[in-house]
């Protein structure tokens, strides 16, 4: 009888060389007539683990990592097969407290299923909230997003349900779901997971906002740099149509929704929906001006749904355990919970699936474990590479929407990028705006000049005998790209300079009075 052992096919847990540890599995087990049987599955997320080895046993399945190729012997010597005790053993998976302490909802399959597993899916809930929604009048199904409270989990964080309503409402002989999975944002990797591992999640959460709105024809629009998500992805969207939860009747409901994957033009500003509805369309990705809202005149000038993966992904459980289930999770109007990715200089780097409301810290010490250095942690930049610099006095706010808001942060896609004490803030202030000046479309002044500008402002501030006149001039400089720019773009840009700015200002060569110079 063949042991069943898991190994992920995450991209992470491949760069960390997951194939050569399958292969040297397969060597050592039939070099001692060992019977093994190794599965593919999707990733924990605890990147700091990986390639994290997984073997089922009667008390379940027991973790060893991270495992190198050359670490495949001492395994089978530990008698990992049942469970022996090895130096990378972490006992049941499950009881690891890394992930014991999360809230897996819309990650709940996460390194459990193999991800093109259409058996697997289903036995770990896949498909009930399409079936629930086919059951369904289509202005039921947006009511319970509605009730829900499910906002749009990137920067915006705008309630999904009004953007379905309006989709819905609208009068049009064609209408479109298009997900933004041109994932960009600086240690953000949710949406790479999700489409690797679960793909069914995204593609069953697709169809429901399909029959909800009318919509007959999805597009997936996935980062060019992810082309095991997208080959993942056009599998699992031929494996669902001949399964019949895809195609000209979803699942016996007499409506046709089409799904398919568009390769991303490899652009940050893409990332924006209207930008990424003209590279859709075969066009350069330029930021068009608003309104015409795009839920009343977006892709080929029709009425489209535009979510990103994770708003899309948490559908199915809403629509499989109910509005009131999911609303129980979070604080305030941040209801349900957010896959908070950990990157930068951390020692526990992964993805946290918790409700709303746990604060910074939490996530840095009681996940992270603090930096990989052994340095203090001097600043954390959440919301991507436009996300604000959050220092220690501030770690404890609840990261909630309208809380990050109000201290002039946001909590975006929860991309979350630690830097230790040796970090410059001035230069990584002066790296967002160059950042903006390379990336931006071009079409908005304040983005285009103001980007360029600040990148100079900012050279002078460290040069300047007048340094308070340099201040003044990059603070005025953001106030016009904040409330002028087309987009979030430029709009945000002034997030990590002025946040580096007030809370650093020694790193510019300031006196604290200085830096607050208006």
């Amino acid at each position: 009888m063949s042991i069943t052992v898991y190994v992920p096919c995450d991209s992470a847990a491949l760069a960390a060389g997951a194939d050569e540890v399958v292969d040297a599995i397969h060597k050592e087990a039939a070099a001692r007539g060992v019977s093994v049987d190794v599965q593919r599955n999707s990733s924990r997320g605890m990147f700091w683990l990986e390639p994290l080895v997984e073997v089922v046993t009667p008390q379940g399945r027991m973790a060893y990592g991270p495992v190198a190729f050359e670490d495949v012997p001492s395994l089978f010597d530990a008698d990992f097969l049942t469970g022996g005790q090895h130096a990378l053993g972490w006992g049941i998976t499950d009881s690891i407290p890394y992930l014991a302490k999360q809230q897996r909802l819309t990650f709940a399959r996460m390194g459990i299923t193999r991800p093109l597993s259409l058996d697997d899916y289903a036995a770990h809930g896949g498909w009930v909230g399409l079936k629930n929604a086919v059951a369904m009048d289509g202005a039921a199904v947006v009511q319970e997003l509605l009730d829900s409270g499910l906002r749009g989990r990137g920067g915006a964080a705008f309630p999904a349900g009004i953007k379905w309503r309006t989709v819905r409402g609208t009068t049009a002989a064609q209408k479109y779901v298009v997900c933004n999975a041109d994932e960009g944002d600086s240690g953000t990797f949710s949406d790479r997971m999700t489409m690797e591992g679960d793909p069914y999640m995204l593609i069953e959460g697709m169809a429901i906002a399909g029959l909800a709105v009318g919509a007959t024809q999805g597009y997936i629009y996935i980062r060019s740099e992810y082309p095991h998500a997208i080959a993942t992805m056009n599998t699992a969207i031929a494996m669902a149509e001949s399964a019949g939860y895809l195609g000209a009747n979803v699942m016996g409901s007499g409506q046709a929704f089409v799904l398919k994957v568009r390769k991303a033009a490899g652009s940050y500003v893409c990332g924006e929906e209207t930008a990424m509805l003209e590279s859709i369309e075969g066009k350069r990705g330029v930021v068009r001006a608003k309104p015409p809202l795009p839920a009343l005149e977006g892709l080929f000038g029709q009425p489209t749904v535009i979510n990103n993966v994770i708003t899309l992904a948490s559908v199915p459980i809403i629509m499989a355990k109910g509005a009131a289930f999911y609303k129980d999770f979070g604080m305030g109007r941040s209801t349900g919970t957010l896959p908070f990715q950990i990157a930068g200089n951390i020692l526990q780097g992964g993805l946290v699936e918790r409700a709303f409301g746990l604060s910074l810290r939490e996530l840095l010490f009681d996940f992270g474990g603090g930096s990989r250095s052994g340095k203090p942690i001097k600043a954390v930049q959440v919301g991507g590479p436009l996300g604000a610099y959050v220092p220690e006095s501030q770690w404890d706010v609840p990261l909630d929407y309208e809380a990050y808001a109000a201290m002039g942060a946001v909590v975006g896609h929860g991309g979350i990028v630690v830097h230790d004490d040796s970090a410059n803030m001035a230069k990584l202030a002066r790296y967002a705006m160059e950042f903006c000046a390379i990336e931006s479309c071009g079409k908005c002044t304040p983005c285009r000049i103001g980007s360029t500008r600040g990148v100079e402002t900012i050279d002078r501030i460290g040069t300047s005998n007048n340094k308070e006149q340099q201040v003044h001039l990059l603070r005025d400089l953001c106030n016009t790209m904040l409330h002028g720019s087309l987009c979030a773009m430029g709009g945000m840009t002034p997030y990590p300079v002025l946040s580096a700015l007030n809370h650093y200002p020694a790193d510019f060569g300031l006196e604290t009075k200085e830096a607050q110079v208006l």
